[in-house]
């Protein structure tokens, strides 16, 4: 993630909190952060629908939310494509594995956080959740294939989601990783290349 931009919102009302925050990120080389810091989950959730985030660093006790997990789950319920690390000062390892269970990329305590732990924090959890992405969508499209598939009983073309038809190859090509390698099956080459075949035959004699 060297000399990118990382736009983070940070959702946190404890103003020293905020800027110490701030001032962790900005101290760190070959990676600019684009910080958003508001105080309300109400203004966090509206930041969200009209801005493109990176990462949101989300404190648990807001002025307008309600209390523990249950604010991560508002956020979740919005934003669960955006990795999410939890900012508490509560040092507790049963939320923090029950925020992790939800969803969220990490736990971090705000007065263990340096300007060293919170950048590889937010490093580790982008990178964690394009795996996860990247996951989901390949079982989703393995639950595609392994389903049920209109497929014609002439040209054997199968009908997408869109409603077109494609061959079949094509179709499983674009939603998979298999590679096709075209040859053509002996009961074809009779059917297709009878004297072709035929030659063969002679010469195994």
């Amino acid at each position: 993630m060297e000399g990118t931009t990382i736009t983070t919102l940070l959702i946190e009302d404890n103003p020293d909190d905020a800027v110490l925050i701030q001032r962790l990120l900005k101290s760190t080389r070959n990676t600019k952060y684009n910080v958003i810091h508001v105080e309300k989950l109400a203004d966090g959730l509206a930041c969200l629908s009209r801005v493109i985030c990176d990462i949101i660093l989300l404190d648990l006790a807001l002025p307008d939310g309600p209390l523990g997990l249950r604010t991560f789950d508002l956020v979740y319920a919005q934003a669960s494509h955006i990795p999410i690390i939890v900012l508490t000062g509560q040092d507790d390892d049963e939320i923090a594995i029950q925020a992790v269970q939800k969803g969220a990329q990490d736990y971090l305590v705000k007065g263990s956080v340096s300007d060293a732990t919170l950048p590889r924090a937010i490093r580790y959890a982008i990178e964690r959740k394009k795996l996860l992405v990247e996951l989901e969508r390949s079982m989703k499209e393995i639950k595609q294939l392994r389903g049920f598939l209109p497929i014609c009983m002439n040209c054997k073309k199968i009908r997408d989601d869109k409603g077109y038809w494609t061959q079949v190859e094509v179709y499983i090509s674009q939603h998979s990783d298999t590679t096709f390698s075209h040859g053509i099956c002996p009961e074809c080459v009779v059917k297709l290349y009878p004297e072709f075949a035929n030659r063969n035959k002679e010469k195994e004699k």
